[in-house]
This record gives C-alpha cells, sequence and structure tokens, in this order.
C-alpha cells in the first residue's frame, strides 16, 4: 500500500531515515534503509538513499509492504513460574526477554516460551489477544523484569483486562533512578501520549494526551548520586513509569531513550539495562475472586547496582528515607 505525505513547515531538514523512523515507529532504522534501497520510498517521486535530506513541502511516497503471514512456534525457553492452576499463569519475566513477536523479534519471545510451556504440559492458552499475544493481558518492556499474569481461557482474560482497565489491580514497581528527589514522596500527574516529534517515544508534547498518574516513595538513597524508589502506578500508560520519573528530573538507571548518556554510568559504576522491576502483582482471582498478590524481589543485577552504589557513597550519607 503507497501512502503520500507532504513534510510539514517547520520540520527541520534531516536525513530520511531518521525521519522516517519517528514517523513509523513500528519499523527500525535498518528495516527503512532496507526499503529505501528497494525503492519503496521517493521523494518528489524520485528514487532516494536513506541519506537524502527531506525539507518542509517535499511529498514522501511510502510504499508499505504488506505483513507476510507466519506461524509462531514454541521454543524452550526457560520460565521462572510463580504460580499455575487451569485459568492463569504468573511468571517473573526477566530483563532482556522481548514479551511478543514484532518485526526484528520473530523468535526468542516470551510468546514463544510460552506456547512451548503449553504445548508440552497441555495446557490452553487464550485466543483473545490473537495469534500474536495469545494469553497476554499485560506487558512489560524488554528491559523492565518482573512479575507478569497470563490467561489461559478468554474467560479469564476478559476478566483481568476489566482489572486493568478499572485500575483495580495492585502494581508495585521499584526502579533505581538518577539522583534524589527533593520530596520523599509524592505523586507525579502529567498527561501523556505518543511524542509528536519522535514516534517511538512518550511525553507531554503529543497531539493525544491521556490522564497517567504515579505515586512514589523513596526507599533508600545513595548520597545525592542515585535512588532506589518504589512506584504505585494509577494508570497503566505506555512508558508511563520511565516518562514521569524523567519529568520529575530522575530518569531511571540505564533509560537512554529518556535519559541519554548521562544514566548509562553513574561515577564507575555502569548501569547494564534499564533499572525498572515489577515488584508486585495483585488481582482478584477470575475464577475464584479471592484476592491474590504475587511479590518477586528485583533480580541479581540490580542489586550488583546497588552493592556497586552503596560502595560509593559514605556510610552517613547513604540511608532509607
Amino acid at each position: 500500500m503507497v501512502t503520500d505525505f507532504v513534510v510539514t513547515a517547520g520540520e527541520l531538514p534531516k536525513r530520511l531515515d531518521i525521519f522516517l523512523v519517528n514517523r513509523e515507529p513500528k519499523l527500525s532504522r535498518s528495516a527503512l534503509q532496507r526499503l529505501i534501497g528497494q525503492g519503496r520510498v521517493r521523494i518528489n517521486g524520485q528514487v532516494v538513499k536513506p541519506s537524502q535530506k527531506i525539507k518542509p513541502g517535499d511529498t514522501i511516497a511510502f510504499d508499505t509492504p504488506k505483513a507476510e503471514p507466519f506461524e509462531l512456534k514454541g521454543e524452550a525457553i526457560p520460565l521462572e513460574i510463580l504460580y499455575e492452576d487451569d485459568v492463569l499463569l504468573l511468571l517473573n519475566k526477566p530483563a532482556g526477554l522481548v514479551v511478543h513477536p514484532a518485526p526484528g523479534h520473530w523468535a526468542g519471545t516470551l510468546v514463544n516460551a510460552l506456547l512451548h510451556h503449553f504445548q508440552t504440559s497441555g495446557g490452553t492458552v487464550s485466543t483473545i489477544g490473537g495469534k500474536e499475544r495469545p494469553g497476554l493481558v499485560h506487558r512489560l518492556d524488554k528491559d523492565t523484569s518482573g512479575v507478569m499474569v497470563i490467561a489461559k481461557t478468554d474467560e479469564a482474560h476478559r476478566a483481568l483486562s476489566a482489572q486493568f482497565k478499572h485500575h483495580t489491580i495492585t502494581r508495585v514497581y521499584e526502579a533505581l533512578i538518577l539522583g534524589v528527589p527533593k520530596k520523599g514522596h509524592g505523586l507525579i500527574e502529567l498527561a501523556i501520549g505518543r511524542d509528536r516529534k519522535e514516534r517511538k517515544k512518550f511525553s507531554a508534547h503529543t497531539a493525544r494526551p491521556k490522564e497517567s498518574v504515579t505515586e512514589y516513595k523513596v526507599d533508600h538513597r545513595f548520597g545525592k548520586l542515585a535512588a532506589h524508589v518504589l512506584l504505585y502506578p494509577r494508570t497503566g500508560r505506555t512508558h508511563q513509569l520511565r516518562v514521569h520519573l524523567t519529568s520529575l528530573g530522575h530518569p531511571i538507571l540505564g533509560d537512554q531513550t529518556y535519559g541519554g548518556k548521562k544514566v548509562c554510568t553513574v561515577e564507575s559504576v555502569e548501569i547494564p539495562r534499564v533499572m525498572l522491576h515489577a515488584r508486585t502483582l495483585g488481582f482478584h482471582h477470575p475464577s475464584t475472586g479471592e484476592f491474590q498478590e504475587y511479590t518477586k524481589p528485583f533480580p541479581s543485577d540490580m542489586e550488583q547496582v546497588v552493592q556497586a552504589l552503596d560502595g560509593l557513597t559514605p556510610p552517613h550519607s547513604a540511608r532509607k528515607s
């Protein structure tokens, strides 16, 4: 399908591939470069290179390839299962594991692991999410670790989704952030949506802001260098915690997307990934109505960063709030 659009006034000159990667967030820059090389992207009717600079008034014809049908296959990827019964499954997702298949990640995802688990155990999985997201009631970013619930039946999926929609789910996250907030406890209320210019990011600079609220509490200070915070999201927007903490002036360590290079190293401590962990998940069981809550402390990579930060901090300045 060919889409024609005109570069709007006020757009700064930039490389075509960089312009498109912000406009088409589902396609990676390398994928867009391949499409440009195949002649699927034209500027003012001319075949161009990825490095071609766009300018206001240019007409871009973008030939989007049809999605090729694929068959998801189960893969023997280890899962840390916290609980399982006939209608749901609780697991601790490791950092670095993509949740569902998408361009660039058609294999090696949590969904592939779940399919293998259900195939070998004889269990079922909810079909509401479609073949790409079977059983997925919610998701965590690739670099975020922590507790997730998977629906094994359509009825359980609908019941759990309703709880997420009405914000009756209990969720507690923990993060390591740059610097220390002035207030030890507070509420961040900032409506966010997909950023107007950088389409892979979310921010308050959006055409469609959605109410977003996060409660935070400082649990531990590492002098003035960093802090360990507990987060209680009252809404569930994409990248909400990452955007809210950045708006507070204290981006999550390792989150280069929102914090830049300054969050990748704290003095001599290198940060291996986004230091965000979904610690606690509580909900009413879809079948019994009984409230269940599951907690998993943050993993060893975050613990190692905590110990390293403690090593940089004089004993009198590292303290609990």
